[in-house]
């Protein structure tokens, strides 16, 4: 079965060469019979692909252990579960999974493709099969999934603990989704310089696409952050780690880019911009598998040193000279249609939010590089640690956050004092008497009061946005007012679908402001012995530590603490928290023990136990015992960014694809008052 899937590795590189060559070649000198050649070549080389990707699995379900990835990365006692996520647990099935769902989008975007973006289809065949092949050959060179041990042991390594969690099974691929699915707009970007047609069908081609990468980051930025909360016991879900920020940088750039592209589409503006966003996105998505997997920064996440990291940062320079000299080339061709006519509108909105997001984007970048600058300039490591990121991060993010309301009230080209009038005075109304309640409940931290505040402001806008559209089609179609809704939305699903993207957003910032409040105690406790902590609510929580218990489980012997929880006297209930100790089917220790969070949630706040060890084998132990605010809406907040980013990217509805704003007018709906 390894001699199938190097066989199918190499046929898939040789397909990958072939695609690439036929693909520039048939798209230049449009050439019908090298443009069908390259189309098939994708078809080929995905099954070729999903061959090596099935033969892979037989070996991990069926314990191989004479191959070194199933040695390495599972064991017999490793539940099924775990077994099939084991693909991408490593570097080396993660670069074939990656290979392979590229693949699989290229010949989606071959199929599905509209007839009027073919002229694109040729260069998106070699742009493909060119990153696939580069996968492949690392794979070959350096990073063989199928290579074999000199003996076969008895049963194998088994999978981190800390992938043995249900986030790991779906933070990852997720997160490979929208990294690789990045990598067609930035194909359609390429065929667009390429061919020389730089109108806007090349932004109509790629619209799902972008929303699909997005979306995925979203998803998967969300669940990472599930996971590092439940599994990894530090007390918190986001901690500026160098691969947190390589997932991040991505999404802030997709972000940028899914905002000004309305700009180009209603004024004909940004074109240079919206096409320098695609392609640094893609760069981004490239360099944070580099910084992963090169093993040049300290991350839980990342993957120790090996070859793999000189192939990716020759490929990411490389790919950098060449689109960029490309794109450079082509600026002529990418004269704006339209000027920015005044500071106060909403051209001018979507053009600060993108500074901000790239801002924020480039101060992330550079923390998370300089530990690398400066070791290799000064021969030190230095560490930028979160203190930086949230001094600089926090002020960008809420003035992001007050754009994301200021930007849906005001005109296009040019906005008139009375309609500013008229669109802000709810808004800011709530916004302000948010942040007087705020003041009256004596709550003083400055950003989390800021936050807040905001929050309440473009909450504000969102309601309003929502009710004159929807008062709008009862006055015209006499509809009930759900029913108005619903069709509102249906109608218009980029636009609303935004709103509650931006909703999302909101109670997000308002989540993370809760951390400022956040408050935790050591202790070390006998069984009856009781801790207590006061909430910022002014409850007082009394945990007791009734007993340690020990016994086997699955592949793992566990070590368990029961701790009885009360507030202000009242039982509340029991928490349980483990360190686990991971053993092979032999019972021999495979991994240093882990941790079991117990966690006790509720919309206000959530209690975190964490057993830090139990003293000299008795029933004496460690705790730390944390209160975090408000952490319940981090996870219902990412629910509805993503409800949103469904609502956007769902088939029918949505605006025409160019409606360009005129001068003297504003853009409104049928129906709103003047």
């Amino acid at each position: 079965m390894t001699l199938l899937g190097n066989l199918a590795l190499w046929v898939a590189l040789l397909l990958g060469v072939w695609g690439a060559i036929t693909g520039f070649v048939g798209g230049l000198y449009a050439r019908p019979d090298l443009e069908r050649s390259a189309r098939n070549a994708v078809f080929a080389m995905c099954g070729a692909l999903v061959l090596a990707v099935f033969t892979l699995e037989w070996a991990l379900f069926h314990h191989d252990f004479n191959v070194e990835y199933v040695a390495a990365y599972t064991s017999r006692n490793l539940p099924i579960f775990y077994t099939w996520s084991a693909l991408y647990a490593g570097q080396k099935g993660s670069l074939l999974f990656w290979a392979t769902v590229l693949s699989l989008f290229g010949s989606l975007a071959q199929l599905f493709t509209a007839r009027r973006h073919r002229v694109y289809l040729p260069f998106v065949a070699g742009v493909v099969c060119t990153v696939a092949a580069f996968f492949v050959t690392v794979m070959l060179f350096a990073a063989n999934p199928f290579g074999r041990l000199p003996y076969t042991p008895a049963d194998g390594s088994g999978l981190n603990p800390q992938l043995q969690n249900p986030g790991m099974v779906f933070h990852p691929p997720m997160l490979y989704l929208g990294y690789i699915s990045m990598t067609i707009p930035f194909a359609f970007a390429i065929a667009a310089l390429a061919s020389k047609q730089l109108d806007s069908d090349w932004l109509i081609a790629i619209r799902k696409w972008t929303l699909v990468s997005w979306l995925f980051l979203s998803i998967g930025l969300v669940l990472g952050m599930w996971w590092a909360y439940v599994e990894l016991g530090w007390g918190g879900y986001w901690a500026w780690d160098p691969v947190e920020n390589a997932a991040l940088l991505p999404w802030l750039t997709m972000t940028a880019f899914l905002h000004s592209v309305m700009i180009q589409e209603k004024r004909g503006m940004l074109k240079k911009w919206n096409l320098a966003l695609v392609i640094g996105s893609w760069l981004l998505s490239i360099m944070g598998t580099f910084i992963t997997r090169s093993g040049v920064i300290s991350s839980v996440h990342s993957f120790t040193e090996s070859p793999v990291g000189y192939y990716f940062a020759f490929f990411l320079l490389f790919a950098a000279v060449t689109s960029f000299t490309l794109y450079t080339r082509r600026l002529p061709l990418l004269t704006a249609e339209a000027r920015l006519e005044s500071m106060v509108s909403r051209e001018a909105g979507f053009l600060f939010n993108n500074l901000l997001l790239v801002g924020i984007a480039f101060s992330v970048l550079w923390g998370t590089l300089f530990p690398i600058l400066s070791e290799a300039i000064q021969g030190t490591k230095v560490t930028v640690g979160p203190p930086f990121f949230n001094q600089v991060n926090i002020p960008l993010g809420l003035a992001l956050l007050a754009l994301t309301g200021i930007g849906p009230l005001i005109a296009w080209r040019r906005a008139s004092l009375p309609n500013l009038q008229r669109q802000f005075a709810v808004p800011v109304t709530a916004g302000v008497f948010t942040g007087l309640v705020l003041l009256l409940l004596r709550m003083r931290d400055f950003y989390a009061l800021l936050a807040i505040a905001i929050g309440g402001f473009v909450l504000a806008t969102v309601i309003q946005e929502f009710a004159r559209g929807t008062r709008a089609r009862r006055r015209q179609y006499r509809e009930p007012a759900p029913l108005a809704l619903a069709h509102l939305v249906a109608r218009n699903r980029r636009r609303y679908g935004g709103y509650v993207v931006h909703t999302g957003i909101v109670v997000l910032f308002i989540a993370f402001a809760g951390m400022a409040f956040k408050t935790e105690t050591e202790a070390t406790l006998k069984p009856g012995e009781s801790a207590t902590v006061r909430s910022p609510y002014g409850w007082t929580y009394s945990f007791t530590h009734l007993g340690i218990s020990q016994y086997d489980q699955l592949n793992r012997l566990v070590t368990a603490a029961t701790i009885d929880v009360r507030r202000d006297g009242k039982r509340l209930g029991l928490l349980t928290t483990e360190k686990r100790q991971h053993v092979d089917a032999l019972g021999r220790p495979t991994f240093q023990p882990s941790t079991e969070v117990g966690i006790r949630s509720d919309p206000l706040e959530d209690l975190y136990v964490v057993l830090g060890g139990v003293v000299g084998g008795t029933e004496q132990a460690v705790f730390r015992f944390t209160i975090n605010p408000l952490v319940w809406w981090v996870w219902y907040g990412g629910m509805i960014v993503v409800l949103g980013g469904l609502i956007v990217m769902w088939p029918g509805g949505g605006s025409p694809a160019v409606k360009r704003a005129q001068a003297g007018y504003a853009v409104r709906l049928v129906g709103e008052e003047k």
